[in-house]
């Protein structure tokens, strides 16, 4: 029997080395590649919690020098990525590391884009743009939920037009991703909540995405999700737990390996304009529309709903009737955020109900995440879910 062709996935990942105390190893990595200077990418937050001391540390135990670039705000913006390209470059760096969340993950990816192009990060957008290798880039995540240590994404703001604009390529993929639970003790309950929801998020949508979903990143987003849901409030209310630290940064793994390969929808297409227009974090703003975006998928995605219902609520299935699983589902969602302490309405959050319908149109331009959600979302229907998140 020939193969099914339609089933045939490359399957897109980094070297991983995962485990507590990995980060030291940072500097026998950039070795590796040949490191004569680094450039280091962080943020000022994650400068005073110590973890980029341990890697400044562990370059200079190889002998390899560095340079710190911190200018990073919560949702990088195209003149940092400027700016800690033209000092890669200034600096005759030949090798890049970040250490942060995903804010200083992007920017670093950004830099080397531009290091390697010689041309402004806005050019990039889209997909399959980028025409020439990047600089090695080594990876640390300090939280557990974005994932942009294992994926091919890169997300950009444009402060000029107030969006969020996305390049996706292979290329983008880092060499080294360093997964540390360690790094994450110093998160506050309101980052490992906003996170952790976000990882849940794409261990969802990566099941039901439309047009990739596969056996390989089905797998991964099951086991994501076991991992996510038992350990989330734990992690969130009792942040010193270092068994809940490493299932939660071990999940958030895996729901990014899911996503990078079936590729995440109208939660996060919804998102994103939240993020441009009012500077919410990413993973609160996929909280706030996470419950009316799979009320308005139950239709076509009642199935994979209803399949990852016992595994997120275990338990705590109100009855044995699969036919009430998805609303199940839905419903512990909409009681998940304000069980880890987050806003749960849009008003809440600040959003204007006048900028619904702009919103709504800014959603529109988001395509290339709608085209894997299971069912199709009009300009009307963004704004419904909108209205139904208010």
């Amino acid at each position: 029997m020939s193969p099914n062709i339609s089933l045939q996935r490359k399957f897109v990942s980094p070297e991983i080395i995962f485990g507590a105390g990995c980060r030291h190893s940072v500097g026998t990595c950039a070795g590796n590649f040949g490191a004569r200077k680094v450039l280091v990418v962080s943020d000022p937050g994650v400068v005073k919690a110590g973890w980029v001391a341990d890697v400044q540390a562990s370059l200079a135990r190889q002998g390899i020098e560095h340079c710190l670039f911190t200018d990073v705000s919560p949702n990088p913006r195209c003149e940092e990525v400027m700016l800690g390209a033209e000092l890669y470059r200034s600096e005759g760096c030949n090798v890049i590391v970040a250490v942060g969340g995903g804010s200083p993950m992007d920017c670093a990816k950004g830099i080397g884009i531009v290091a390697a192009h010689g041309r402004h990060i806005y050019e990039f957008e889209g997909v399959d743009t980028l025409r020439v290798p990047s600089p090695p880039l080594i990876l640390i995540p300090t939280t557990a939920g974005t994932s942009a240590d294992v994926t091919q994404f890169v997300i950009i703001s444009n402060q000029e037009e107030r969006m969020k604009f996305s390049i996706v390529s292979k290329a983008a993929v880092p060499d080294v991703s360093l997964i540390d639970p360690e790094t994450t003790l110093s998160m506050d309950p309101f980052l490992s909540a906003c996170t952790g929801i976000d990882a849940l998020v794409h261990a969802i949508e990566a099941y039901t995405s439309a047009l990739k979903k596969n056996p390989m990143s089905d797998l991964l987003a099951r086991e994501a999700l076991r991992l996510l849901a038992a350990n989330l409030d734990e992690a969130v209310h009792n942040g010193s737990n270092r068994e809940a630290r490493q299932a939660m940064l071990l999940g958030a793994c895996l729901a990014g390996q899911a996503f990078a390969n079936a590729p995440v929808a109208a939660v996060h297409a919804l998102a994103y304009p939240l993020g441009g227009n009012f500077h919410i974090p990413h993973g609160l703003s996929n909280a706030l529309v996470l419950p009316q975006v799979l009320r308005f998928n139950v239709s076509a995605a009642a199935t994979h709903y209803g399949e990852l219902a016992p595994i997120i609520l275990g338990e705590r299935l109100r009855t044995d009737d699969p036919s009430t699983y998805a609303e199940q589902l839905i419903a512990e969602f909409e009681q998940m955020s304000a069980r880890v302490g987050l806003p749960t309405r849009l008003r809440d959050a600040g959003v204007p109900e006048e900028m619904l319908p702009q919103l709504a149109k800014e959603a529109m331009l988001q395509q290339r995440l709608l085209v894997n959600n299971p069912r199709e979302v009009s300009e009307a229907d963004a704004l419904a879910i909108y209205q139904a998140a208010y």
